[in-house]
């Protein structure tokens, strides 16, 4: 499991005075991109391989408020990934100072080919480098109707 640690600053809270919404989400985009550059996958190899992320879904559940005043933890697990990693699931789960769980997100998405602007498998040395990784023992090989599951798509789409 990945860990990244923020400060929680004044634009982080809400008028609420706690952590708010938009700020969960920003830090979790920052704990995904660490990851995916400390395993050697980030904005360098994005634009070498022309691809970059799509977020199909982030669905958080609330569990505490959270305060200014101390840092938050956030981590990452890699829940599930197609066999040829065009999607991918991540789950986030938000700590306190004191290791109390506050948080938790699950989080779909998709790599896009940016010349195309079509979904695209990762090259296979970067999918090597993701299948290299520690897995969770609930981790899914995904397949496109897992990534259905919340779909609401306008009549005007289909």
């Amino acid at each position: 499991m990945f860990l990244k640690e923020f400060e929680i600053r004044w634009n982080d809270v809400d008028a609420n005075r706690h952590l708010a919404n938009s700020a969960y989400i920003n830090f979790m985009s920052h704990t995904r991109m660490s990851f995916l550059t400390g395993i050697g996958f980030g904005h360098k190899q994005f634009v070498q391989y022309g691809i970059g992320p799509v977020v199909f879904h982030e669905h958080i559940y609330y569990f505490k408020e959270v305060f200014p005043g101390k840092p938050i933890q956030v981590s990452l697990e890699l829940k599930g990934l197609s066999e040829n990693g065009m999607f991918f699931e991540f789950h986030h789960n938000f700590y306190d100072a004191n290791g109390k769980h506050v948080a938790h997100c699950e989080m779909m998405g998709a790599w896009i080919d940016m010349e195309k602007r079509s979904l695209t498998a990762l090259p296979e040395k970067i999918l090597d480098i993701f299948n290299a990784q520690e897995k969770p023992s609930d981790y899914k090989v995904l397949t496109k109707a897992d990534t259905r599951r919340f779909a609401k798509v306008p009549k005007d789409l289909n």
